[in-house]
């Protein structure tokens, strides 16, 4: 359905306000993709308003399904790839009728390929719209990855794991192979299809020293997804090597290399990462999927009084924009965010990372090579040729590229980065530990911005619960700090109550789906200026500017996202400090 007429049937029902209709309409026309996509998997519109919306525009049935009632015996009728391709799924055999569930029936490619499978299955074809969580639900179900697995280690022990050859440079991950090799590219192509699937962040192979143990970060936490004979190290590593054009031979020394692969429809890439370890080389590869890593600016949990100052901040026309976190916090993410944010016709964006994690249409993005001397520093003084309008350095990690990245700033650019510290007041003395005059950051830095990652509770089963006494006075010792204008800004009642979720079938029992960003924003105002052009940075008199500038702290954020019931108040206490 045309994402425009779709836009337009929502507002009309009140199911989408006009400001936020634009919004998904413009990123969806930026990432070329389906507005109905973007509406499911931000869950801003619930599954059966759009179903019934498509249904009485296109004249097709609407049904809600549910999984565990389509026979396993009907699944065979139609492909796994026609499934993951054409956003298809066979629901029941009726005779000589098989009935279908489409999620996009207007894509005339998926048609095709349905009216084909039912001609030369000598069958008529009914059609249902049917809700995309379906679909991702039957996909599943397609995909028993530990039966695939166990079947291609059966397959192996048949041959002698000393006979597979590892010479050949194949690309893609089914890349045409027979006899001994066919098991281990099947092992290594299913474990990389199911960590898409479960939209694992890295893929763990670890050798031990009787197994070999895969496991999947998902959520932030590690998971083991499977077990096999530790014979089975050595191919597999290999058969990863050859993929990453990595060194076969060289197993002593860590190695990094890169591939990219079409799965589900999508370019995916994976970062590989060996380490050498007593009992064999430990692998690391980090899942690199739009799908998951791209995401607008409203989608990444800024509320209240910190959307606005990010807004504000994007919308100058120079200036330092500084994500602060540990490692594998979101930083990168909101990078992108920003980045697309910033990014139209009129605008020239030219980024220098290392290494580039998501292709961006409109952008110029640039990997440095440390080993050849391209590196940041030097990276950074070729871009200012590039007559650039915002610049995206992945990391400020020395002093040079700290001194050219404010210089840039100060000669009409926005210029955007990552920095190492715990919150966002310490911007300002690691800047000023890392060589840059003191007198320069106040005209050079706009925005300061420091964030955590906590589990998002599931939607579909949180409830609201009783919290302990302890806990709620902690609570209402930070939001006394808060002004009742920020109040109803974050959304927080006067009768404030917190959730719990214990698990469903939509979270498979975990009780959380994926990771939310807390956050802290600092801007620069008069006083913090002069603040900074005082000989000795007093960190006392930071913290009471950023109180006076009545700035929100993470843990305000969190208790913001608790009393809404996007995350738990447990997490946020866990993960914050009060300022």
């Amino acid at each position: 359905m045309e994402n425009k007429l779709l836009i337009d049937r929502l507002v009309e029902r009140n199911a989408l306000d006009k400001e936020t209709a634009q919004k998904v309409l413009q990123e969806a026309s930026y990432a070329r993709r389906r507005v109905e996509d973007l509406l499911f998997e931000r869950r801003i519109v619930p599954e059966d308003i759009v179903g019934d919306i498509k249904s009485k525009t296109l004249g097709i049935p609407y049904k809600k399904f549910e999984s565990k009632d389509i026979p396993d015996n009907i699944l065979p009728l139609v492909p796994e790839e026609t499934v993951r391709n054409y956003y298809v799924v066979p629901l029941n055999k009726k005779d000589s009728t098989l009935i279908v569930g489409m999620v996009h029936p207007d894509d005339n490619k998926a048609q095709d390929a349905l009216k084909f499978i039912a001609k030369q299955s000598r069958l008529n074809l009914g059609i249902y719209i049917i809700p995309m969580s379906l679909w991702e639900d039957m996909l599943r179900r397609y995909s028993p990855y530990r039966s695939e697995v166990s079947e291609a280690v059966q397959a192996v022990t048949a041959y002698s794991t000393k006979k597979f050859s590892t010479t050949s440079k194949a690309i893609q991950l089914e890349a045409g192979a027979s006899g001994d090799e066919a098991p281990i590219i099947r092992i290594v192509a299913s474990t990389l299809k199911e960590a898409v699937l479960q939209k694992s962040s890295d893929v763990h192979i670890e050798p031990q020293r009787n197994r070999l143990r895969i496991r999947f970060r998902i959520d932030g936490d590690l998971k083991e997804v499977s077990s096999m004979p530790i014979e089975l190290h050595q191919p597999i590593v290999s058969r990863i090597k050859v993929l990453s054009n990595l060194k076969i031979d060289e197993t002593r020394i860590p190695q990094d290399g890169r591939f990219r692969s079409v799965l589900m429809g999508r370019d995916i890439d994976f970062r590989v990462a060996t380490f050498p370890t007593p009992v064999g080389e430990k692998v690391a590869i980090r899942v690199l999927d739009p799908l998951v890593g791209l995401r607008g600016l409203e989608d990444l949990g800024l509320l209240g009084s910190n959307e606005e100052r990010v807004k504000k901040a994007t919308q100058r026309p120079y200036g330092m924009i500084l994500i602060t976190g540990p490692t594998g916090s979101g930083k990168t993410t909101t990078l992108y965010a920003l980045m697309q944010e910033l990014n139209n016709d009129e605008s020239n964006i030219v980024s220098l990372e290392d290494p580039v994690e998501y292709y961006m249409d409109g952008l110029n993005q640039s990997q440095v090579h440390p080993e050849i001397g391209y590196d940041f520093a030097s990276g950074l003084r070729q871009i200012l040729r590039q007559d650039p309008d915002t610049i995206m350095i992945g990391e400020i990690r020395d002093n040079e590229t700290a001194g050219l990245s404010v210089h840039a700033a100060l000669t009409g650019h926005i210029v955007l980065s990552t920095l190492h510290t715990n919150n966002a007041i310490g911007v300002i003395p690691r800047l000023i530990d890392m060589g840059v005059a003191q007198f320069l950051l106040p005209a050079a830095l706009t925005l300061m911005m420091a964030q955590r990652l906590v589990p998002r509770l599931c939607q579909e089963c949180k409830e609201e619960k009783e919290i302990e006494p302890s806990l709620r006075e902690e609570v209402e010792k930070e939001l006394a700090h808060l002004s009742e204008e920020e109040r109803k800004k974050l959304g927080i009642e006067q009768e404030w109550k917190v959730y719990e979720a214990k698990g469903c079938s939509a979270c498979n029992g975990k009780g959380i789906s994926g990771r939310i960003a807390l956050f802290e924003v600092l801007e620069m105002t008069r006083n913090l200026e002069a603040l900074i052009a005082q000989k000795g940075i007093d960190e006392a008199a930071l913290i009471k500017e950023a109180r006076d500038q009545r700035m929100i702290t993470m843990r305000q954020d969190g208790i913001a996202k608790a009393a809404r019931g996007l995350v738990s108040i447990e997490a946020v206490l866990r993960e914050t400090e009060e300022l």
